[in-house]
Formats: C-alpha cells, sequence, structure tokens
C-alpha cells in the first residue's frame, strides 16, 4: 500500500479523522446512502449550515463543520450519476475528488481525510473504473496529508481499493 493512503472498512461517520468526505446530491439537503448517514450521525445544525448554499454542483465540493461526528469538518461533493461512460461521467468523478482535495488544503487544520467511494450507491458508477480514478487522485494528493482513507463498506470494496492502491498507474 503507498505510504499515506490506508483502505478502511467501516463507517465513514466513525472515523477520527480530521474531516470525511460526504458523497452529497446537487440540492445539497441530504439523501439516502453514506449522505443520509452523515447528517444523521451530525445532527440538524449541519443541515442547518447546508441550508446557506442554494445547490452544489456535480464535480464541486464544499466544506462545513463536522457538528456531532467525530470528524471536525465534513467536504460534501457530487460525483456524476452513470450513464453509461459517454456523458463525461469520468472528467466530472475525478472532478469531484479532485474539489474535495483543493477545498481540504485551503484548511490548515485537515491533515487527515477519509473518502467514501463516490459515486458507486444509487448513482451506478461501476467500482473498479471509480475506484482508479480515487486511487489516481488521492496518490496525486499524497504528500500534502498525513493520512487519506479509503473507507469502505464491504470486503469486496476494500479489496478492490488495496489491489489498484498496489498497481502502478
Amino acid at each position: 500500500m503507498p505510504a499515506g493512503i490506508e483502505v478502511v472498512r467501516g463507517d465513514i461517520t466513525t472515523m477520527t479523522v480530521d474531516c470525511i468526505v460526504n458523497a452529497a446530491n446537487e440540492a445539497f439537503r441530504g439523501g439516502g446512502g453514506v449522505d443520509g448517514a452523515i447528517h444523521r450521525a451530525a445532527g440538524d445544525k449541519l443541515m442547518q449550515e447546508c441550508m446557506k448554499y442554494p445547490r452544489l454542483p456535480t464535480g464541486e465540493a464544499i466544506m462545513t463543520r463536522g457538528y456531532r461526528l467525530p470528524a471536525r469538518f465534513v467536504i460534501h461533493t457530487v460525483g456524476p450519476i452513470w450513464q453509461g461512460g459517454t456523458a463525461g461521467e469520468a472528467v466530472l468523478l475525478r472532478s469531484a475528488y479532485a474539489s474535495v482535495f483543493r477545498v481540504a488544503r485551503a484548511e490548515p487544520g485537515i491533515r487527515t481525510i477519509a473518502f467514501p467511494s463516490i459515486s458507486t450507491g444509487v448513482y451506478g458508477y461501476p467500482k473498479r473504473a471509480a475506484a482508479t480514478i480515487a486511487s489516481e487522485v488521492m496518490l496525486a494528493n499524497r504528500e500534502y496529508f498525513d493520512c487519506i482513507q479509503a473507507c469502505v463498506y464491504s470486503d469486496s470494496d476494500a479489496d478492490l481499493y488495496r489491489e489498484i492502491l498496489n498497481t502502478p498507474f
């Protein structure tokens, strides 16, 4: 495994890191999956802060406080909905990950960050393709952080990330 990057199987809402990443939707008002879990765990104040922003475009990111989460911050990003790979999904997914890193690097206190597998749930992005993009962007940004975690839900997802991260690009 490359230095500075870890694959963790678990619940992102319980990660003790400076910042967790939320796979949000464009409405930026909570939702299902990771988004809903983060909002439930953080409490109502997270939603109140999110209400300050009208929408979050696909590929962009914004930071809020973590409230009741162990993480001090949440960086919300919107990944693309899979449409067969011909609608610029790879560019948008790469942009979502890169936007998170830009926001995180602008906050001096963020040295550790945990990512879910963005767009691979209800948005239907193929897991291997998404993990490859995520891994490439994580590797490109590892020098700026003490630890970057790919926090995944299943053993098979963890195995996939480990395989990809140990493969030269």
